[in-house]
């Protein structure tokens, strides 16, 4: 069959293994995990998972910080705390080459404690005052949750504080005694998607039945909800709901319950900051006689522009090769992150006349770097993280037209003497431009590419232990390609690509595989591919459209059954990206590309592995299970290995973690480096 063509699957025969949790769903599930396992766990596979062990357990890995209060807090895991351990310290002994950590809550202790396969989700703190904390823990690393009041000066659990049983809750503080929280109170209150639609106001000391409704959003919308502001100041209240992925209406709601539009479109993203509202445009907006383009980032005073005023300033536009990545504040400053062809630039604005601009001094010339926090209810401090493909992170401290500093270095976890980084650039089948980075050395070994491709998330230079260890210091080259529908280049390089344009994106990525062949980096039989989620999509679709293009394929947690994705878990929050199968104009173009319905008898496709988790409760495990279960009664060269915890991330901790990159990694060298039995 030629490229391009279709052949789409009318019946399912696989409904039943969309039952999660059904036995023979399970038993199906344990039977293939064995035979992959069994195939997969020689002793290169012991090397690679004890070495990527190594690196996720590393005790000189960096303890990224989070500020709260007057401590800096920080999550950690390693092979005695495999769970983790929430733990703090000041700045002071942070700075140090050996802080003192004082332990604040000990997840494995817990889990043991209580019986449960708890994973850490995070930690909503109180503002101003950080006494008291909202900590949701997750039954084996799903979306859903419970929510436990915890008690920050004795370090212990509040009892009969405030608690939510496991769902997709979305709660926070209003002061100490009263919370906006959205959850599943009973039938109706969850949208379309499985996440809330109704926001109430819950006071301490009642029971959640008499929490008072504050905001609903329409069932089909993707969610809803409410959320507090308790800038000293500024202290004010927004409800919300997302009409879909990309638009949101968002209100003030005043002290009388009165609600107040932010009246901008509804696509485009905004916040507020003190007397600031920041305005970030997804499509071309007209203002009286300006229009300002896709991609900008404007600023006005919020009461004068809830007034009716429009009294807008342009903080940033974007241009050919430059896009608005994202925008943090300090007390007195705004720091806006931008890309330039996929690397990092960072300009600091100070709201005073015409908004003063300086370059954020200090930052390194490296692939890529992200503001990880500031202390915007207190000063000018920041701290940032660089890395590249072949450079460990440094993380740097600093102050807003002050000192910089590096306070922590990350370890080197493989040699990369040898190793090069390259931009190139293919050209996708409609001639628009797409750049890919080549990392490695510049010999003939296997490579192995990713991309994504979707809900405008970029994928930037950064380093990584595993990929080192497992891939580039054994002799392989890895690709990443900056296909479109990520946000490499701003919102029109994501819509582009939007629903029935959607083809573009796998255009893209086959055009990046055959600009590899021609600049004689690699051949189809030496090139592999790996992507997760909606890149798992992507790898559904180089197999079903272009096997001839690659030697073999990795699939992770994926999409894959278009025509019924929006009526499984999360899927129906996408079709904003996707579109709507159930429209027939839309399944029209969607049909053309769905990996289920277009497996086809004797295609040349290439040995492929598909892996996910019975606990994502995002991405239905049924893509996965109902696509090995198609591929096999074709008879082509496809194993399986879906584990039981993990969540979207397929692994609850880092045995897990390791344990599955050792048979991502195994399964590629067999298949990609001629030594199958290495």
């Amino acid at each position: 069959m030629a490229e391009g063509q279709t052949r789409v699957m009318t019946d399912d025969p696989y409904l039943w293994l969309e039952e999660v949790t059904g036995e023979t769903a399970l038993d199906w599930v344990r039977e293939r995990n064995a035979t992959a396992v069994a195939e997969l766990t020689g002793e290169r596979f012991t090397g690679l998972r004890d070495e990527l062990r190594e690196v996720l357990d590393a005790d000189d890995r960096i303890p990224y910080p989070r500020r709260r209060g007057r401590y800096l807090y920080n999550f950690w895991q390693d092979a005695t705390n495999p769970r983790g351990l929430w733990r703090r310290t000041t700045l002071d002994s942070y700075r140090t080459d050996d802080p003192e950590w004082e332990l604040v809550v000990d997840v494995d202790a817990l889990a043991r404690a209580e019986d449960e396969s708890w994973v850490w989700q995070g930690a909503t703190v109180l503002r101003p005052g950080y006494r008291l904390a909202l900590v949701e823990l997750s039954r084996g690393g799903a979306d859903a949750s419970v929510v436990r009041e915890f008690d920050l000066e004795t370090k212990t659990f509040v009892e009969g504080g405030f608690t939510l049983p496991e769902a997709k809750s979305r709660v926070g503080w209003i002061d100490e005694d009263r919370l906006f929280v959205g959850t599943d109170f009973g039938e109706g209150s969850l949208t379309a998607s499985g996440y809330p639609r109704i926001a109430k106001e819950w006071r301490r000391g009642t029971p959640l039945s008499e929490a008072v409704t504050v905001f609903e959003g329409k069932p089909d919308d993707v969610s809803a909800g409410a959320y507090h502001d308790p800038t000293e100041g500024f202290e004010r209240d927004f409800v919300y709901r997302n009409v879909d992925f990309y638009r949101t209406e968002k209100f003030l709601r005043r002290p009388g319950g009165e609600l107040v539009k932010v009246d901008v479109p509804d696509d485009a993203e905004t916040s507020v900051h003190r007397e600031w509202l920041l305005i970030s445009t997804r499509t071309p907006w007209t203002v009286g006689d300006t229009t300002y383009p896709a991609g900008a980032l404007l600023a006005a005073r919020f009461d004068d522009y809830l007034a009716g005023a429009r009294d807008l300033t342009v903080l940033f536009e974007p241009d050919e090769h430059t896009s608005l990545s994202y925008q943090v504040w300090t007390r007195n400053h705004l720091v806006i992150a931008s890309l330039q062809d996929v690397k990092s630039r960072f300009e600091v604005l100070t709201p005073v006349q015409d908004w003063a601009r300086t370059p954020l001094t200090g930052v390194p010339e490296v692939g890529s770097a992200d503001i990880l926090d500031t202390n915007p209810d207190v000063d000018d401090e920041y701290f940032l993280n660089a890395s590249g493909y072949t450079q460990p992170a440094t993380l740097y401290y600093g102050e807003i037209g002050g000192h910089v500093a590096a306070v922590k270095r990350a370890p080197t976890f493989f040699d990369a003497e040898g190793l090069s980084t390259h931009q190139y650039f293919a050209t996708s089948d409609d001639g628009t431009q797409i750049p890919y980075f080549v990392v490695g050395q510049e010999n003939d070994g296997p490579t192995l590419m990713t991309g994504y491709g979707g809900f405008e998330v970029s994928l930037t230079p950064g380093y990584s232990g595993t990929t080192g260890r497992g891939w580039l210091a054994r002799g392989g080259q890895y690709v990443v390609a900056n296909i479109r529908g990520g946000g490499e280049y701003g919102p029109e390089w994501h819509q582009s690509v939007q629903k029935e344009h959607r083809l573009r994106v796998y255009e893209d990525f086959a055009a990046v595989a055959r600009d590899l062949v021609t600049r004689g980096i690699t051949t189809p039989e030496r090139l592999g591919i790996q992507g997760g989620s909606n890149g798992g999509l992507l790898m559904g679709v180089m197999l079903t459209r272009y096997p001839e293009l690659f030697g073999a394929i990795v699939c992770q947690v994926p999409l894959l059954d278009m025509r019924r994705y929006h009526t499984l878990l999360a899927g129906a929050s996408w079709m904003a990206e996707y579109g709507d199968p159930d429209e027939p104009e839309e399944w029209a173009y969607l049909k053309e590309y769905s990996p289920y319905q277009n497996v086809a008898a004797d295609r040349p496709y290439p040995p492929t592995f598909i892996l996910t988790s019975t606990r994502d409760d995002r991405v239905h495990p049924g893509h996965a299970r109902k696509m090995m279960a198609r591929l096999t009664e074709l008879g082509y060269d496809v194993r399986y290995y879906e584990n039981i915890e993990g969540g979207h991330g397929a692994a609850a901790d880092n045995e897990q973690l390791a344990f599955k990159w050792a048979l991502v990694f195994e399964f590629l060298w067999q298949q990609l480096a001629g030594n199958p039995t290495a």
